[in-house]
């Protein structure tokens, strides 16, 4: 989403519209945030900010590029 948008940071409301207006849905997309809080691959940014760290930009990159090898 950060490249697809061209942000740098995202907030909480952006991120939850990949979740659609399905309560649970949405309820996923925080858990999954939270997941990648605490696995160093976002970082919280306050005001309910995210950013991608260098680990998560490089996650990024590979998950892309194997992505793009299995087209």
């Amino acid at each position: 989403m950060f490249e697809e948008i061209g942000k740098d940071s995202l907030d909480l409301h952006e991120l939850f519209e990949a979740g659609g207006n399905d309560p649970e849905a949405r309820r996923e997309v925080f858990y999954t945030i939270e997941s990648l809080v605490e696995r160093g691959l976002l970082e919280e940014r306050g005001n309910d900010f995210y950013s991608l760290t260098e680990t998560g930009r490089a996650a990024a990159r590979v998950e892309t590029d194997e992505t793009r090898r299995d087209s």
